[in-house]
């Protein structure tokens, strides 16, 4: 499989397995909105390819 960390998290929170929130942002306004959507302290990170 070629995902991306996202992907996985989705593939994984489908069938299941406990995953923490997130979301993914293309921008600062989104990854701002998003945070305020998640609450409490963020980690903003960069996706790579897994698998």
């Amino acid at each position: 499989m070629d995902l991306y960390e996202y992907q996985a998290r989705d593939l994984f929170a489908a069938h299941g397995v406990p995953v923490l929130p997130g979301a993914v942002a293309s921008n600062a306004e989104e990854a701002r909105v998003a945070a305020e959507e998640i609450g409490g302290p963020v980690v903003v990170k960069a996706q790579v390819k897994t698998g």
